[in-house]
């Protein structure tokens, strides 16, 4: 099995749901990726989330491991 410690997202800023979905299961914005991505033809910004393993006790990712639900090997 592979071992991570850290998990990395990247989200559009004006993508709401992505982001309250990101920041419900416990990842934090860490930066703005200024022009990351070319989409539609088009340069965009992108925010950078990520979550450690040492974050996840108490969260609600944290939660479904513990349920056994989920697994952060």
């Amino acid at each position: 099995p592979v071992t991570l410690h850290r998990v990395e997202a990247t989200v559009r800023p004006e993508n709401a749901a992505s982001r309250a979905v990101l920041a419900k299961v416990g990842f934090r914005e860490e930066g703005l990726l200024r022009r990351y991505l070319d989409v539609d033809g088009a340069w965009r910004d992108h925010l950078l989330v990520a979550l450690t393993v040492e974050e996840i006790e108490g969260s609600v990712t944290g939660g479904l491991v513990q349920r056994g639900l989920a697994r952060w090997a």
